[in-house]
């Protein structure tokens, strides 16, 4: 394996050979060794950069984790236009899209990441899924002040409902993600009772 690699920004580049490792072994072909190989470069380069693995693998959660902003802030741009359940549907697809699906179980399982977490967020939640609640609880929370949501909707419960069953149905499928048409469906029959409709 080459020493001698030199990488313009070591971590960045880290970060996405970890993330290519994860997408195609999973979290349990998720190693330094497998991280350092896919990226071309001595293991030692990781922990030059970070104190240990965990550590390493807390940098890469949050780093992704960030990334979803750009998921929320699309979002949140989207209220008052088009359809709530629509724009819900097409935001759960973009928020559990493969990477942060494939962080979840990681988190999951790896007790040292989930306290290296727990010290870089001490407010709680799992890293991924409080950044898909938190998208969703404020897009609801803006909708409904537009009048588009019942002002009575309860959105911590509307919110778990989304979140959580979104999650069991991007994971559920080892084929690939699910069916639009499911996703809709999900969103639709969660909104039915809160969603209120133009009058014809």
């Amino acid at each position: 394996m080459p020493t001698g690699v030199h990488l313009r920004d070591p971590r960045q580049q880290l970060f996405d050979a970890a993330e290519r490792v994860l997408l195609r072994d999973g979290p349990d072909g998720l190693t330094s060794r497998a991280v350092t190989d896919e990226a071309s470069c001595a293991k030692g380069v990781l922990h030059r950069h970070f104190g240990d693995f965990d550590a390493f693998l807390a940098e890469l959660v949050l780093d992704r984790a960030a990334e979803l902003e750009a998921q929320a802030h699309t979002l949140r741009e989207a209220v008052g236009t088009g359809t709530v359940t629509g724009n819900l549907a097409s935001a759960l697809t973009a928020l559990f899209g493969p990477v942060p699906v494939a962080i979840i179980p990681l988190i999951t399982f790896r007790d040292g990441l989930r306290a290296r977490l727990k010290q870089a967020v001490p407010e709680g939640g799992i890293a991924i899924l409080a950044q898909v609640a938190a998208a969703v609880r404020a897009y609801l929370t803006e909708e409904r002040t537009a009048g588009r949501i019942s002002a009575d909707a309860d959105l911590d419960s509307l919110t778990l409902s989304l979140v959580g069953g979104g999650h069991l149905l991007f994971t559920g499928h080892a084929s690939g993600p699910p069916a639009p048409s499911a996703v809709d469906q999900l969103v639709a029959t969660v909104l039915a009772d809160v969603v209120r409709r133009r009058p014809r």
